[in-house]
């Protein structure tokens, strides 16, 4: 039957009252847009390409404006929105092991996954407040308790989870549940514990988030870029268009970038300072002393080099005046290119292990969350351990004397500290006689 005798079968079934209004009035318009499809040609290849390509792109300046704003806004904007990755990416490997026909029969199957997510990110979110933020908390008589045995009611959250777990096993489901549970875990590990430290990246300092980030989608260009130009041998066979020429090719252009990047960023104490005010944006700046991996030093050059028969635009200088940080960053750049690529291996062997081309359908033209983060996970981790081993200055902060001092000193011991700082302020001229006076009042008081 044609689809013009379809559609006029269709309007007659409209005129027979024995069908009732309603139904008459959906057939009709389901008859009239089977007939539009069907009536327009299919289309090329060639138009499939063009409009996935017109999607991807838009929707790539969409996500890099959002990113901008978000980062010339504030810091809090930043952690909302790692926070909604960490949420969706999860989902999305979640949702790739599971089997829906087995998990309606079972009780608490998918639950149980979103409880151990907000188990796991209760758990990582406390322990970054409390430790950036101990002058806070630990002074409110709210948080303390909160802070004080943070880990115990972590843990003992975990363990109602795990008890819920064992008593959902159902005979002739173990395998199954046994996987979610496995699967559910493993998820938490590659994505939610690795974002925790991208988190602390950002309360360290908006460059140790932004420059990793940055990195990766360089060479993530990059290596496109460099392999349709020059690629000709096939790196790994989980990715057959990756190329070993498009790989170190990205590998140099990542190293200048990060260098002419990080010459940049260093100018702007909002990206160098940590966190001292969650409503500062680029436009009102952060205020801190540098950490000295900002700070140009001498370096001589040796002078074979600074001899050499060059001409007078090409000789090189006998002293030079770089940042340490810009030594750093060629680590950051070898990691982002080298090893970096691997956690998107990673992420294909998976998808083809399922079976699935992308893991979800978040983004219009790229695929999920998942697809576009699979490198920036790793390379938050990382950064996060680089930065804590070779660049952080371990000092004394007020949240620690507070916490030293809540843990460990009585109440009188509190205000004899209280009054040997406050009689240093004096000395110092920082703070009037009249503080010390009536802080001497209140610790007599107490002893009568």
């Amino acid at each position: 039957m044609g689809e013009g005798q379809a559609y006029q079968k269709q309007a007659k079934a409209y005129q027979n009252p024995a069908v009732p209004q309603k139904n008459r009035m959906a057939n009709l318009k389901q008859a009239k847009r089977s007939a539009t499809q069907d009536e327009s040609p299919p289309q090329s290849e060639y138009e499939k390409k063009k409009q996935t390509f017109i999607t991807r792109t838009i929707w790539s300046l969409v996500m890099i404006a959002g990113f901008f704003t978000a980062m010339f806004s504030g810091h809090l904007y930043v952690i909302a929105i790692v926070t909604a990755i960490q949420i969706v990416s999860f989902k999305e490997v979640i949702a790739i092991a599971n089997v829906p026909s087995r998990a309606k029969n079972l009780r608490f199957t998918r639950s149980l996954n979103w409880y151990f997510l907000g188990t796991t990110m209760y758990f990582l979110y406390g322990e970054s407040v409390i430790y950036y933020f101990k002058h806070i908390v630990l002074v409110d008589k709210v948080l303390l308790p909160f802070a004080t045995h943070h880990r115990f009611i972590s843990f003992m959250l975990y363990v109602i989870g795990f008890v819920f777990f064992v008593a959902s096993l159902q005979k002739g489901h173990y395998r199954f549940q046994f996987t979610q549970f496995a699967w559910t875990h493993m998820a938490l590990y590659l994505i939610v514990v690795q974002a925790h430290f991208i988190m602390n990246n950002i309360f360290e300092g908006m460059i140790w988030f932004f420059l990793p980030a940055s990195l990766v989608i360089t060479n993530d260009i990059f290596a496109y870029i460099c392999g349709i130009a020059f690629g000709r041998t096939q790196l790994i066979k989980l990715s057959p268009k990756k190329t070993v020429e498009g790989f170190v090719g990205a590998w140099i252009c990542t190293i200048i970038f990060g260098f002419a990047m990080t010459n940049v960023l260093m100018r702007y104490k909002y990206f160098i300072c940590p966190v001292n005010d969650f409503g500062a944006n680029f436009f009102t700046g952060l205020s801190c002393t540098p950490n000295p991996v900002f700070i140009p030093h001498v370096y001589h050059v040796p002078s074979f080099l600074t001899t050499l028969p060059l001409p007078a635009v090409l000789r090189i200088p006998s002293v030079v005046h770089i940042a340490p940080m810009q030594f750093h960053i060629l680590i950051f750049a070898t990691f982002a290119s080298l090893i970096a690529p691997f956690g998107g291996f990673f992420a294909s062997g998976l998808k083809r292990t399922f079976k699935v081309k992308d893991f979800g359908e978040s983004i219009p033209g790229h695929g999920g969350i998942t697809d576009r983060m699979d490198c920036q996970f790793i390379m938050g981790f990382f950064a996060f351990m680089y930065y804590s081993s070779f660049i952080a200055v371990h000092k004394t902060s007020v949240g620690g004397v507070i916490e030293s001092a809540i843990q460990g000193l009585d109440g009188d011991e509190m205000l004899e500290v209280v009054r040997g700082l406050s009689k240093h302020l004096v000395n110092q001229g920082v703070v009037g006689d009249d503080v010390l006076a009536c802080l001497n009042g209140v610790m007599n008081g107490r002893r009568r």
